[in-house]
């Protein structure tokens, strides 16, 4: 598998995105792309894999290019990979392209759920209904049942717990042993064992280095550290060299709930008996992947239906009224998108008010430039990359400066540099009196960001009034 000269240019963007790059793969081996947000390493596995231009039509060209027999392809986000509704067709329909037989695949597909982890009580679960991390496993599971000779996989545990993103990678290495692999991945920890060699990237889509992965890491740390890329021990670095400062909370209570619910369809989701929130916290909501968390935030948005008692300022929230002081960013960035370009996404809610054009362009103006999104004002949210679309998905969001935020994952599939921008901002947010309530998979923002901690686990909802308190003493059960 090789690609020689490789020229690509998406429509609407003025520069080239790889000008003349080269890159070849030894059968068998396994190779990790590294490199900034938005550097094109997602773009390159759909033109090693063929995704780019039999798909998806981008100008490229190339003086030669030769693709694997067999491969599978992994998506960063699993919704565009998913050609069936429910779960156990997803499985069937690839089974069906390689005519195993019927009496076959209902055994077939629960070895494959089983080996991703994806436990359901019913396989013939609409996955729409699935948590995003339970629709990483479905996609890595679909692969898996093509067996091909390589596997392109594009942050396949970008949304899984700590414990799930560890079986993936024991579930990848156990399979993978006569297979290339070409992998896209931020988190790190896991994949250091697996591969044999890193390209590095920087972010215009230049090849900086490409050799033996120990070589990389150690020669490139400062590169990395200049780059914004995550390495082992990046988070110890930042510690040392930016300790964030701990946020005082106000007394003042801002959110209660007593006996509250939130539905799918008619059955309940979530549900708490007594909870409230401070002015000024920070809140981690952690728990396994399919726990209720995005389903917490969703009720909060008024998004599903609830019931029970929910005051905002002592104010009863309205069924059905998504509440004014609440500002949300969904899980999946491409869910809040509704315009043709990064500035007017990020201007939408202001116009929507009448704010007067000239304050519009100063405030997005102000934001562009915070989240790094400058050279892309005039594209269209969908062109570009993951992290750019998850950056732009959270200016758009707090552009208006509302008191409350809910995050739903917001610093997956961002590099170093603009994960701890963008927490060091919502602290600054928090300094001036914002509240944050944010769902993560991440415990070093868990540890040194948050003031308090929600566990939802096995329908019980921990409360942890000080992030710094340690052990089960610590934490005040609600049972949902």
């Amino acid at each position: 598998m090789k690609v020689e000269s490789l020229r690509l240019k998406f429509p609407g963007h003025e520069k080239l995105l790889f000008k003349d790059i080269s890159v070849s793969f030894e059968k068998n081996e396994k190779v990790l792309l590294l490199g900034p947000s938005g550097c094109g390493k997602s773009t390159l596995l759909q033109v090693l894999s063929g995704v780019i231009p039999n798909s998806i039509e981008v100008p490229m060209k190339t003086t030669e290019i030769k693709h694997p027999d067999s491969w599978g392809y992994v998506f960063q986000d699993p919704d565009s990979q998913f050609c069936m509704p429910f779960v156990d067709e997803e499985i069937a329909f690839v089974l069906e392209n390689l005519q195993v037989p019927r009496e076959l695949m209902p055994e077939r597909i629960k070895e494959l759920l089983h080996e991703v982890g994806l436990r359901l009580e019913d396989l013939h679960t609409n996955i729409n209904r699935l948590s995003g991390g339970m629709k990483q496993r479905l996609a890595i599971a679909s692969v898996l049942a093509l067996n091909p000779d390589t596997l392109f996989l594009d942050e396949p545990t970008a949304l899984l717990d700590s414990e799930g993103t560890k079986d993936i990678w024991e579930t990848v290495k156990r399979i993978s042993q006569d297979k290339t692999l070409i992998i896209v991945e931020h988190k790190l920890d896991h994949v250091i064992d697996l591969i044999d060699r890193i390209i590095l990237f920087d972010r215009d889509g230049s090849i900086l280095a490409d050799g033996e992965k120990d070589e990389i890491l150690i020669q490139y740390r400062e590169i990395f550290r200049e780059q914004g890329i995550w390495y082992p021990g990046v988070w110890e670095d930042y510690l040392r060299s930016t300790p964030p400062h701990t946020v005082e909370t106000r007394e003042e209570t801002i959110l209660t709930l007593q006996d509250f619910k939130g539905f799918h369809q008619k059955e309940a989701k979530i549900s708490i008996t007594q909870a409230s929130v401070t002015a000024g916290e920070w809140i981690a909501i952690v728990g396994e992947n399919g726990a209720g968390k995005s389903t917490l935030l969703h009720a909060f948005m008024q998004f599903i239906k609830t019931s029970g008692l929910y005051h905002l300022y002592n104010k009863p929230v309205k069924p059905k009224q998504v509440p004014k002081d609440l500002t949300f960013v969904f899980q999946n960035p491409e869910f809040q998108f509704v315009t043709n370009s990064v500035f007017d996404e990020i201007s939408y809610s202001l116009r929507l008010e009448k704010v007067d054009e000239e304050q519009v362009n100063i405030k997005v103006e102000e934001l562009l430039e915070r989240f790094g999104l400058n050279d892309h004002r005039t594209h269209h949210p969908y062109q570009l990359s993951m992290g750019q679309k998850r950056r732009l998905s959270v200016a758009a969001s707090i552009v208006k400066n509302q008191p409350i935020m809910l995050l739903d994952e917001p610093t997956f599939g961002q590099d170093s540099q603009n994960t701890f921008a963008l927490l060091e901002m919502l602290q600054g947010y928090q300094r001036e009196g914002a509240t944050i309530l944010m769902v993560t998979h991440d415990e070093k923002i868990v540890e040194h960001f948050a003031t308090k901690v929600w566990t939802i686990k096995d329908g019980v909802l921990f409360q942890n009034k000080n992030v710094k308190e340690k052990g089960e003493s610590s934490l005040r059960s609600v049972v949902i």
